[in-house]
């Protein structure tokens, strides 16, 4: 998750998937079988006893979102639902008001909870909603499900919040899958790609009631300190994986005071610019593909042979050829490179989800594309030609207004050195025109540093080959936070706790029930 934004528009956005896929891979198979999400049905009305709002300090203007009390209701049978309202703009908020809605999983254990656990699945475009309704087991372990009240929420913006609206079905599909009229790399190429992302942009535009210009990870942790403001917690006690783990830097930056327990897993670096985001992803997933390529030549399935560059190359030469001669579909899509990269990188989040790459690129070899769109559409969250929510605009919205557009030739030019000396199979399919240069506002989020001053202990967990979100940036993290914890898990996939580590899973777990955080620089084998 993410920030980034690769600049090709059949995959605009890769922390996005990176966090949502967090939830999804745990039923991968339904995923590929068609079968994913339920939706919340309709609620009922379940009185409930609540802390009371902790206004405390509250500038008067904002005094009467801070003082809102949680109406909750029963959803999902098992889960209480609730919608509370927010400021459009922080700054102003005569400007009008939002909706975020919450989902709460009761602690389990018993007795009263410690208090109220948010977390965000990443992005950004995740909801946080689907993630505690469909995979809260997988999310948040046992031992903290026992001591806390879980909440999933949509972020603004996305999802059953007040959400960024852009295309249809058929839109969507089209700015995502045509494959383009011009050739690859030429002027009317990018004059071609750059054509359908302001197109995207103004239908965001004129499709989301104004709210464009307010969808930023700033305002989001605002929203979130209110969350916790209403849920009647003192301190935040916060769980985010991918681009929730920015949300979670951005929240201390803002509230260093009010940062009770923060775990930041599979951290993003504020510090580095959107060009340099997408450089190092490409090579995270480069060597991801490496080591699923390693894994995959002791297969006897395995569509490739030799080493494993060799087998790499014979990679790059089956992208190249799918992008001379896309290979239809049953659906009517074609497959071309941008969407077999997309299926790809899909596959890299878990190693769980190599033998699905495994088939896909058996079966491309054979001119089948069904399987890899199955892996497209998981990644996408499209089921039968539909699309189960707006990560895509969202990932959109938030990136554009958070990353600055500000690089130079000279600075794009060593970015594609480095991409092609570093990512050689995935570079000719990862770069084209940035679309936030045609996005309808300007940026207003900066790119720097975050220290967060006189916050408590902050654990940042980083994975060593997570593809989405480099180890690198987590150790940079958790040195810029003046109470950061780094926590490494080594091995492959993106983010660590909750995965099977027990190293990592018990550090985490003790330091959100007890408040211990672990030593600094713990490696988990």
């Amino acid at each position: 998750m993410n920030p980034t934004r690769p600049g090709s528009t059949r995959r605009p956005r890769l922390i996005a998937r990176a966090g949502a896929v967090l939830a999804g891979l745990v039923v991968a198979s339904l995923a590929l079988s068609g079968c994913l999400y339920s939706m919340i049905p309709e609620n009922t009305p379940r009185p409930t006893a609540s802390k009371s709002p902790d206004s405390e300090g509250v500038d008067a203007d904002l005094l009467p979102y801070y003082e809102q009390t949680i109406d909750w209701s029963t959803c999902n049978g098992t889960f209480d639902c609730a919608t509370i309202t927010a400021p459009l703009d922080w700054s102003d908020p005569s400007k009008g008001d939002i909706d975020l809605a919450l989902i709460r999983h009761r602690a389990e254990g018993g007795g009263e909870p410690i208090g109220s656990l948010l977390t965000n699945p990443g992005g950004p475009g995740a909801s946080g909603i689907g993630l505690v309704r469909d995979s809260v087991d997988y999310a948040v372990g046992a031992p903290v499900r026992d001591k806390f009240d879980v909440i999933g929420f949509d972020p603004r913006g996305v999802g059953e919040s007040t959400a960024v609206t852009c295309y249809d079905a058929a839109d969507m599909d089209a700015y995502l899958f045509d494959i383009p009229a011009n050739k690859r790399g030429t002027d009317a190429w990018t004059d071609e790609l750059l054509a359908n992302h302001k197109a995207f942009g103004e239908a965001c535009d004129a499709n989301s009631d104004g709210i464009l210009p307010y969808i930023t990870t700033d305002n989001s942790a605002r929203d979130m300190d209110l969350m916790r403001a209403v849920l009647g917690d003192k301190e935040l006690y916060y769980l985010g994986y991918s681009y929730g783990t920015f949300l979670g830097a951005t929240y201390a930056k803002l509230f260093p005071d009010k940062v009770g327990r923060l775990v930041l897993d599979g951290a993003i670096d504020p510090s580095i610019p959107g060009l340099d985001v997408g450089v190092s992803q490409a090579v995270g997933f480069e060597s991801a593909l490496r080591a699923y390529m390693a894994d995959c030549l002791t297969d006897k399935d395995c569509p490739f042979r030799g080493t494993v560059d060799e087998a790499m190359a014979d990679l790059g030469t089956l992208l190249a050829s799918v992008d001379r001669s896309p290979i239809p579909n049953s659906d009517g899509r074609e497959l071309g490179a941008d969407s077999l990269m997309t299926a790809i990188v899909a596959a890299l989040y878990s190693q769980d989800s190599w033998g699905y790459l495994t088939q896909a690129l058996s079966d491309v070899l054979g001119g089948d594309a069904s399987v890899a769109f199955q892996l497209v559409d998981f990644y996408y969250n499209r089921q039968d030609g539909a699309y189960l929510d707006n990560q895509t605009e969202a990932f959109r919205a938030y990136n554009c207004m958070d990353y600055p557009v500000d690089a130079t030739d000279e600075q794009q030019a060593q970015a594609d050195a480095l991409l092609a000396a570093e990512a050689p199979t995935i570079a000719p399919y990862w770069d084209g025109p940035d679309p936030c240069t045609v996005w309808p506002y300007p940026a207003t989020g900066v790119r720097e540093r975050i220290t967060a001053d006189g916050a408590a202990p902050i654990v940042v967990v980083g994975t060593t080959n997570d593809p989405a979100t480099p180890y690198q940036w987590a150790v940079s993290l958790a040195d810029q936070l003046s109470s950061g914890v780094l926590v490494t898990r080594v091995g492959e996939g993106h983010t660590g706790y909750n995965k099977g580590n027990s190293c990592v899973d018990d550090a985490v777990n003790t330091y959100l029930i007890d408040g211990t955080a672990p030593e600094d620089g713990l490696r988990c084998e």
